[in-house]
């Protein structure tokens, strides 16, 4: 069976999204919406810069994609900074009848004791309106702290603890927005940015303690978060502009899902722009990538690292959220309407995918 999949956006993930919809037998690119009106027109190919067309154009008429009635929409527009907005974009794709699968707003992973339900029951009347299935994942969060981590307790006798590490330098992510507005790098170490303001962090890492605890058959008792930062020794460049000396250039943090008082599922993230900030931190396995750490009987350690073909491992890691989406999308369709998390899909693989 050949499913008809629509592309929403063609930023960092959506590029790759495309090459990945294009990549599968399975699949065909039935449309491609974008926001930015220089890009209307433009073919779906230069648009992924696969240097070659593929014979689809670029739109901003959401209505017309959508009225086609694709088997499933590719959903990958920023969401960290318009969440409101990511979130009618959503429903109005659901009521339209259409599966989604979607790298964000990132609490909805595992909604389910994160988020109140009066902001969850819009998106699921949504979904039973038009009889179709969310599903949102991607990397992290996503798999590095859901299938992985809970894949490899299967081999353990008891589980004290489960904790997943981000372990990057971001220093060649080049997007401002993230970097600067969302989570304060360059900014005076006074300055609280989006992402350290109160509960944020539990609210978008919540549902992967959440997640982990319910994939254990734990309940939380409750999730309490913890940050650290660091500046800048002196002022250097990154893609996405200047570090000036004495601003936040490293930050490390902890959402910790708690049980009797003891931290069970716990995620952290360790962001340098530079390997020599906060050396006595965590260290990543070559460029960096993503860690499972497992206490128990018997204790266990597992280094995923990612690498693209350019030689990058935050490319890598665009090209990881974006195919986690689209090589689901089969599971997704095929699934009951409502909203999924992955402890509702079956085994998903790179099936189709070997030349």
């Amino acid at each position: 069976m050949t499913y008809r999949v629509v592309q929403w956006s063609t930023g960092n993930v959506g590029r790759h999204a495309i090459a990945g919809i294009h990549a599968r037998p399975d699949l065909t690119l039935a449309g491609v919406w974008v926001s930015t009106p220089g890009k209307v027109g433009r073919d779906a190919g230069e648009l992924a810069g696969l240097g070659r067309p593929l014979g689809v154009a670029a739109t901003d008429d959401g209505e017309a994609l959508l009225a086609a009635r694709p088997d499933c929409v590719v959903y990958t527009a920023m969401a960290d900074h318009r969440i409101t907005e990511a979130l009618a974009d959503l429903e109005r794709i659901l009521r339209a009848g259409v599966n989604v699968v979607a790298s964000g707003p990132v609490f909805l992973q595992y909604p389910t004791g994160v988020l109140p339900e009066e902001l969850i029951d819009p998106l699921r009347r949504s979904a039973a309106e038009g009889g179709a299935s969310l599903w949102v994942n991607g990397i992290d969060p996503g798999f590095a702290n859901d299938w992985l981590p809970l894949v490899l307790t299967s081999v353990c006798q008891r589980v004290d603890q489960v904790r997943c590490l981000e372990i990057l330098d971001y220093s060649t992510y080049d997007n401002r927005t993230v970097l600067v507005d969302i989570m304060g790098f360059g900014r005076p170490m006074d300055e609280t940015p989006t992402l350290l303001g109160p509960g944020v962090l539990t609210l978008a890492w919540g549902s992967v303690v959440h997640q982990l605890a319910a994939g254990l058959g734990v309940t939380l008792d409750e999730v309490e978060q913890e940050y650290t930062r660091l500046p800048a020794p002196e002022t250097f460049e990154i893609p996405a502009g200047t570090i000036e000396a004495g601003t936040a250039a490293a930050l490390r943090f902890e959402v910790r899902g708690l049980v009797r008082g003891r931290p069970v599922c716990v995620l952290e993230h360790v962001t340098r722009l530079r390997p020599d900030l906060g050396a006595d931190w965590p260290q990543p396995g070559g460029q960096g990538g993503y860690r499972v750490e497992i206490t128990g009987e018997p204790s266990c350690m597992l280094d995923l690292r990612l690498l693209s073909a350019e030689g990058d491992h935050n490319t890598a890691g665009l090209k990881a959220t974006a195919m986690r989406l689209v090589n689901a999308v089969p599971a997704v369709v095929a699934a009951a309407p409502g909203l999924l998390t992955a402890l509702d899909l079956p085994l998903v693989t790179g099936r189709g995918l070997v030349p």
